[in-house]
């Protein structure tokens, strides 16, 4: 009994030493866990290097890993003579298309309009902002070339800043191709509709139509 009241005695001595209490004593760190290592934070002087900073700037001439655009094309809008393309080089497809319209409403329409017209939200109010200009203009639609589109969406144009931080390089196609989309359906003819679609119409029925 005796040497069990000792025994408690003792283990509460030494819980009353491990309540936080200051010590003038090296703490004992047996797991250092990389606490302690020669290293620079960013921003660091670094007397190791003649500019004395610490933060290195990439070596001339590489490349991260998978930065590599070698396609010119299709990461500039422009191939290698730095000719702008006459043709989207995304695949085409229904889905493409309307990841263009999501894209393209999310930060287009607010200016160019939901249809292209150039009467986008901020543009009709009086806000102060120089027009921006409607798609459907001839020299929009047929003389201006797909890399265009691609390269003002990057790079901006007049007032018009780039996107090119926000929006990325596929949905950037993506827009284009809903921009040729909207130029053809608020210019589409009588020829451009299928047969079947005409002779709905003439018997005075609505037309299903579907665009590939």
């Amino acid at each position: 009994m005796r040497y069990l009241v000792f025994s408690l005695a003792a283990l509460a001595l030494v819980l009353t030493g491990c309540r936080g209490m200051e010590s003038e004593e090296t703490p004992v760190h047996p797991n250092q866990d990389m606490d302690y290592q020669e290293r620079f934070n960013a921003q660091d002087a670094n007397p190791f290097f003649a500019d004395n900073a610490a933060m290195r700037k990439p070596v001339s001439g590489t490349v991260a890993r998978g930065f590599l655009r070698e396609d010119s094309a299709l990461y500039t809008g422009r191939d290698d003579d730095g000719v702008l393309v006459e043709s989207n080089p995304v695949d085409i497809s229904q889905a493409v298309v309307q990841r263009g319209k999501e894209r393209y409403e999310v930060y287009c329409s607010v200016c160019h309009g939901i249809a292209g017209d150039g009467e986008g939200i901020i543009m009709t109010g009086d806000y102060g902002y120089t027009p921006a200009p409607t798609f459907h203009a001839d020299r929009l639609r047929n003389e201006e070339p797909d890399g265009h589109f691609y390269d003002v969406i990057t790079n901006g144009i007049r007032s018009m800043p780039g996107y090119a931080s926000q929006i990325a390089v596929q949905d950037r196609w993506a827009i284009v191709a809903y921009i040729r989309a909207l130029q053809r359906s608020q210019n589409a003819s009588e020829d451009d509709l299928p047969e079947s679609a005409r002779v709905e119409i003439e018997q005075g029925e609505s037309a299903n139509i579907t665009v590939e």
